[in-house]
């Protein structure tokens, strides 16, 4: 009797190992698929002074503002090394566009620009593609408090400029993303969700990790 019930503890204990093992082959592969696409992205990261309607209202113009400035700039073609080295060149000039718009709207709010590296972002979807939780480069805009909510978009791929004319797919591609990163980010990977999920909850795992 006592033969049989060391046999189960060491069948569980096997099962629990190799559960483990999987666990964390998978997460070592999430956490690179997500650190590779990160290493290829620039995101905008634009936080209204409050949640009042006011002041969501004018992030979309700050945000509208910004976006024609950075366009200037971000001419077709250029590298995301270029794109982050000429965004870090013009951070007065952005932040100075914010603040426009927001005296144009008779609002008195300072604004202010930074690229920050490491920023944590949530799975976030937009209309024609999604990115998964993690931290990425980000051009942050914020506005007086920065107490409101946020606007997320993508300016490396330039997939948030009113110029480009491509597709999703076509920006990414030119941007040097991978046939695979490319189909994950735009849902022709079927298992995107799954996996956003996924890089979401070992995201959060390593906070907490981090934290404790």
């Amino acid at each position: 009797m006592k033969t049989t019930h060391s046999k189960t503890l060491r069948r569980w204990e096997l099962a629990l190992l190799i559960g483990v093992a999987l666990a964390a082959l998978l997460g070592a592969r999430l956490d690179g698929a997500q650190a590779a696409l990160a290493d290829q992205v620039i995101r905008l990261h634009v936080l209204a002074n409050s949640d009042s309607a006011e002041d969501q209202a004018l992030k979309l113009r700050v945000r509208d503002r910004v976006l024609a400035e950075a366009e200037t700039y971000l001419t077709p073609g250029i590298t995301r090394e270029e794109t982050e080295e000429l965004l870090r060149a013009h951070l007065y000039d952005l932040a100075a566009a914010g603040a426009e718009a927001v005296g144009a709207a008779g609002c008195d709010y300072p604004v202010t620009a930074s690229l920050v590296h490491n920023y944590w972002f949530p799975t976030k979807t937009y209309t024609d593609f999604a990115l998964p939780a993690g931290q990425y480069t980000a051009l942050r805009i914020e506005i007086g408090e920065g107490a409101g909510q946020n606007w997320w978009c993508v300016v490396f791929p330039p997939l948030c400029l009113g110029s480009v004319t491509e597709t999703v797919e076509e920006a990414a591609a030119d941007a040097g993303l991978t046939e695979g990163q490319v189909s994950l980010i735009t849902g022709e990977d079927e298992g995107y969700v799954v996996k956003f999920r996924a890089i979401e909850l070992l995201e959060e795992f390593k906070g907490w990790l981090a934290g404790s």
